[in-house]
């Protein structure tokens, strides 16, 4: 396909702050539902539109209570939910800049993120959240305020009933047509938010977004996805992600419902009783969904694979334009009752498409959501860029691009292959910063992402890499690690994969087994094992590994393909450190933790080296 190293969604976008975003929402949707909360596994609760406003005018007048001013800085810990959103509103109402701070951050980096924004006041959820926000202010000798959620008065804590009294007389005599005049006072181009990015590297920079950065990409964002008032939605990734809280004030602004699931570990159950029509995630979480389809075995494996084949001759046809008739038909019609509308029915039945954004989606997991109805849109962006630069239309999906430039966004593609973005979206710059922004935006406003990527004839574009995480083969070969990785993530046997080999002679895998499916293999090939640390050992068990993946990989380079595999038994996580909290791998990280790991797989080039 021919390709361009410019593309431009000439469609203009008005300027608009995101408080007028909220009173439109208000006056619009009125007694209509604006979020759904769970009070019981079994009981949901109805928040409306109205009932909203009158919650953030009271957290907004506690805020000024509290003395804090526009332009001040107030941080919000905790985990998706209705109060998230009411104080996040709130302090853009009162024009105090929020700091959202991931819940999964230990007590240091919460220290950095809080001397550093200078935030005066921190939201929190329970009490083991207010324990970390009490030692990280020790930590970085500043004195904040601290509001519970869930907690009531104690110990340097404002409970939150105490705190929505504070302003209670504020409130009053502010009265809703003044608080409204005075929350209508932000301007495009005030800061709104400063969102600290996770950092797969060095420590997190702030990234200053205003109200327009915001809101020019939420209604951008509308003209592309088609979102409608008779949607509905759950809110699981984090809000502390620029995409989950730029697609909840959409949500908000169009009237869909916005359900927030009790906590992660039921977000499955949740999702079957909220009914989401828009579900809204990174690729982390499909990859999980795909792994829990196909961990099977017996009877069931082997009618899923049936399925899975059925459907990928499907897919060919339905991405030609054609739908499948005969007896490709019938067998399609069986697939589907009996496994893919189980699929489906575990996210609700109801789903109109997945997007998916904050990393690298697999072609081949995308295809196979797409061959059983459950298509998934795929954007791109990053924080820095709030955060949507391209998105796939539902009318021109292709699986393997990330979809044309939303309106008023230009992309182009630099020499060196990294891909350049300018609009009205892009950030103000880093925070106490000067510097580092002027590194990442040049002076005619184009923003390097520190992606690789290419651009189609049609302005469809393809995510091919990280520029700083290509690695450089000690032959000098430049190799691009995501394409191996995302073809991998597929494979029955792998839960997930990172490729190494900078400087090294070969590349090589670190792979975390889907145990269900090995275990399994290792039982029909009657292997011993007790524990799933004796499998990741078993020089049989690696060599099937090897075998299995190795297999797969003939449409890549020699120099591309790695020459070993290793397999470990932990899964990388947030809490391990080897993820960020947007699931994406830490290589510096990793490379340092499983230092003797890799270290170990290159023993023949230390041989090498002492021979010479």
């Amino acid at each position: 396909m021919p390709q361009l190293a410019y593309a431009v969604n000439e469609t203009p976008v008005p300027e608009s702050t995101l408080v007028d975003l909220f009173f439109e929402g208000i006056d619009h949707w009125g007694d209509e539902t604006a979020f759904q909360r769970f009070r019981t596994p079994d009981h949901i609760v109805d928040i409306t539109y109205n009932e909203t406003l009158e919650a953030v005018r009271k957290v907004s007048a506690s805020l000024v209570s509290a003395g804090l001013a526009r332009g001040d800085r107030a941080a919000i810990l905790s985990e998706n939910r209705v109060e998230w959103a009411h104080s996040d509103y709130a302090c853009l109402c009162a024009g105090v800049i929020t700091v959202p701070i991931y819940p999964t951050l230990m007590a240091d980096q919460v220290a950095y993120i809080l001397q550093d924004s200078g935030a005066r006041l921190v939201f929190v959820a329970n009490e083991a959240q207010a324990k970390k926000v009490k030692e990280a202010a020790d930590e970085a000798r500043v004195e904040v305020s601290i509001v519970g959620f869930d907690l009531d008065s104690s110990d340097g804590v404002i409970g939150w009933a105490d705190f929505l009294r504070s302003g209670a007389e504020q409130a009053e005599s502010t009265g809703a047509a003044d608080f409204r005049t005075a929350a209508l006072e932000a301007q495009p181009h005030d800061l709104a938010t400063v969102l600290y990015t996770s950092g797969t590297t060095g420590p997190p920079k702030g990234v200053m977004l205003t109200h327009n950065n915001i809101a020019s990409n939420v209604r951008a964002s509308v003209m592309i996805l088609g979102v409608r008032h008779s949607d509905n939605t759950v809110s699981f990734l984090p809000l502390c992600h620029i995409l989950q809280r730029m697609v909840d004030f959409l949500f908000f602004w169009t009237g869909c419902r916005i359900g927030y699931p009790r906590s992660l570990d039921t977000l499955i159950v949740d999702l079957g009783k909220l009914q989401p029509t828009v579900v809204v995630s990174v690729p982390r979480i499909y990859e999980k969904i795909y792994n829990g389809v196909m961990n099977a075995d017996g009877f069931k494996k082997k009618l899923i694979n049936w399925a899975v084949g059925v459907a990928d001759r499907v897919a060919d046809l339905r991405l030609a334009g054609k739908n499948p008739g005969g007896l490709l038909g019938l067998q399609y019609a069986a697939a589907d009752k009996l496994v893919f509308s189980k699929v489906r029915a575990r996210v609700g039945g109801r789903l109109r498409f997945f997007v998916s954004g904050g990393g690298p989606l697999a072609p081949a997991l995308n295809r196979f959501f797409y061959s059983i109805g459950m298509t998934i849109l795929e954007g791109y962006g990053l924080t820095e860029t709030s955060p949507v630069l391209h998105v796939t239309i539902e009318d021109g999906f292709r699986i393997g691009w990330v979809g044309p430039p939303v309106p008023g966004t230009e992309t182009r593609i630099a020499d060196d292959g990294e891909i350049l973005v300018r609009g009205p979206q892009i950030m103000k710059g880093y925070y106490n910063k000067p510097e580092a922004t002027a590194e990442a935006i040049d002076e005619d406003g184009w923003f390097a992402t520190g992606d690789i990527g290419e651009l189609s004839a049609d302005g469809y574009l393809r995510i091919t890499d990280r520029k700083k995480d290509i690695l450089v083969t000690a032959g000098g070969k430049n190799v691009a690690p995501q394409p191996i990785e995302n073809h991998l993530k597929t494979h029955v046997l792998v839960e997930q994969a990172v490729l190494v080999g900078d400087r090294r002679r070969y590349c090589a895998l670190i792979v975390v087994p889907a145990f269900g499916p090995l275990k399994s293999w290792a039982n029909e090939a009657r292997i011993s094992w007790s524990t799933e640390a004796d499998l990741v050992k078993n020089p049989d068990v690696i060599a099937h590994v090897e075998k299995e993946l190795f297999a797969t990989l003939s449409g890549f380079a020699s120099f591309e393909r790695p020459k070993k595999v290793t397999l470990i038994e932990e899964e990388f996580s947030i809490e391990n450190g080897l993820l960020t909290p947007t699931l994406k791998v830490k290589r510096n990280v990793l490379r340092e933790q499983l230092q003797d790991v890799i270290d170990a797989m290159y023993s023949d080039e230390a041989a090498d080296q002492t021979a010479n």
